[in-house]
C-alpha cells in the first residue's frame, strides 16, 4: 500500500532545495568569506600605511 503524499509539503520541499542549489552557485561565483574580505582590507590597509611612510615632503 502506497504511503499519503502530501503535494504541497513536496513542492515545498523541493523548491527550497533549488533555492539552495542556487544560493550555493551564486556564492561560488560571486561570494567571498568574511575571513577573505577582512584579509584582503587588512593587506589594503597596511599597504596604505606603509606608502604614507615612505612619502617624502620637501618643505
Amino acid at each position: 500500500m502506497a504511503d499519503i503524499v502530501n503535494l504541497n509539503k513536496t513542492r515545498k520541499t523541493l523548491r527550497k532545495a533549488e533555492d539552495k542549489a542556487r544560493a550555493d552557485a551564486n556564492a561560488l561565483r560571486f561570494g567571498r568569506t568574511k575571513a577573505q574580505r577582512l584579509l584582503e582590507a587588512a593587506r589594503a590597509e597596511k599597504a596604505r600605511t606603509h606608502l604614507d611612510q615612505l612619502k617624502f615632503e620637501d618643505e
